[in-house]
């Protein structure tokens, strides 16, 4: 999700990483966004720097089950189960918005989750510093 809409990663970063949690959404017709799940999960918690990464909490969303009553589906939700298992029992859903099939239910399990490990782990971001120039405005519109 993420590496196909880059301003959503910068957005996504800022607004729930401070409050310690994220949701990993995937199209279920899709193989290629399932199969980016692994590098995806490190690279996150390769940059959030957690302290504690298998405590770090996130749900994986599969969404548009709507789509062809699942028949163009490419991943079976046993296949998805099975990956949150190996990653420690991440809550597994599968979404539809065009339908409001569990929608609610995941986003409560974020808020949930995010709520239990609000004290637990502290996130520090690299920073860009910003170059203040000393020169002063000689002419011209202050802006």
């Amino acid at each position: 999700m993420f590496h196909s809409v880059p301003h959503l990663q910068e957005e996504l970063t800022e607004s729930l990483l401070p409050q310690r949690r994220f949701p990993s959404t995937r199209k279920i017709a899709t193989r290629r966004s399932f199969n980016t799940l692994d590098t995806w999960h490190d690279e996150f918690l390769n940059q959030a720097g957690p302290s504690d990464p298998q405590r770090f909490p996130f749900i994986l969303v599969g969404n548009k089950i709507d789509l062809d009553d699942g028949s163009k589906r490419m991943v079976p939700e046993k296949k998805a189960r099975k990956w949150c298992a190996s990653k420690g029992d991440i809550p597994y859903f599968e979404t539809s918005a065009k339908e409001d099939h569990n929608v609610d239910t995941a986003f409560l399990c974020i808020a949930r989750l995010a709520l239990e490990h609000e004290h637990d782990q502290d996130i520090y971001f690299k920073t860009v510093v910003e170059q203040v120039s000393d020169t002063e405005q000689t002419s011209g519109c202050a802006c």
